[in-house]
This record gives structure tokens, C-alpha cells and sequence, in this order.
């Protein structure tokens, strides 16, 4: 799997907390830890795919145009990572005589199939809400733990 679906998730959370507020792609890349080319890039597909709203200029950037609780963190995968989870190389070779080399790639592929439609599936009961909501309980946890 690629990590553009972690910055992506990362990002529209961001900005679900801030949700009356423009984050520029150079805010957005100091919160995720990484470099504001690669924000752009990603938010360039979460525009293009509806999930933000951007306005150039001083004083611009991105904002939020979905509703955290109706964005399921499978919408997201599929937009940015689809198909990811299967590695690009697999072992063995289909030419080959050897039951082993000439079988495993196919037998891979299936487990990878079904290994993303059971991953989808538990991203499809959780939304860009429950990733906030679930932020904000670990903040009072660590409130809690420390007073």
C-alpha cells in the first residue's frame, strides 16, 4: 500500500478541524511531516474528486467541501490508493514447469483480492468523523493521563 492515502486522510481531517479556516499546502505538509509538492499533488485529486474547495492567492489554500460524516475512509482508499495493496512484483514465473513458479502469482493475486475487498469493506463503517472523533478521544485520554 502507498502512504497517499494516510496524507490524504490526514489532510481532509485537518481540515475538518479547522472548518471555517484555509490551510495553505506549506501548513498542511508541517502537519502531515512531509513536503508541500507531494500535499499538492494529493489535494490536486481530492479537488478533482470533490473532497476540498481551493482559492488561490494570499490568503488561500485548501478547505473541506464534503461532510466529514458522510466521507467514508473507503471513498478515500479508492480515490488515492486503489489496488495498492497487491505488491507490483510477484514471484515466479507462468512459463515455468514447476507446479510452484508457474501457479503462485495467480494464487497471490487472489488472496490480494480478497485481503482489499475485506480492507474496503472495514473502511467503508468508518468516515473522516470517526478519525477526528477518535483524535479527540486520545487527546482526553493523554489529559486524563497526565493530570
Amino acid at each position: 500500500m502507498n502512504s497517499e492515502f494516510t496524507v490524504a486522510v490526514h489532510s481532509l481531517v485537518l481540515l475538518a478541524y479547522l472548518p471555517e479556516h484555509m490551510a495553505s499546502s506549506e501548513t498542511i505538509a508541517r502537519n502531515v511531516d512531509t513536503n508541500p509538492t507531494r500535499i499538492r499533488k494529493i489535494m490536486s485529486i481530492l479537488k478533482k474528486n470533490g473532497y476540498v474547495k481551493t482559492k488561490e492567492g494570499i490568503g488561500g489554500g485548501y478547505i473541506l467541501d464534503c461532510e466529514p460524516e458522510e466521507v467514508t475512509l473507503a471513498e478515500i482508499y479508492r480515490t488515492l490508493s486503489g489496488g495498492t495493496l497487491k505488491p507490483h512484483w510477484c514471484s515466479g514465473n507462468p512459463e515455468e514447469s514447476c507446479l510452484v513458479s508457474a501457479n503462485i502469482q495467480n494464487v497471490m493475486d487472489h488472496f490480494f483480492y480478497e485481503a482489499e475487498r475485506h480492507f474496503e469493506a472495514y473502511l467503508e463503517r468508518n468516515t473522516l468523523q470517526t478519525v477526528l472523533d477518535r483524535i479527540r478521544q486520545c487527546q482526553q485520554k493523554y489529559k486524563q493521563e497526565q493530570a
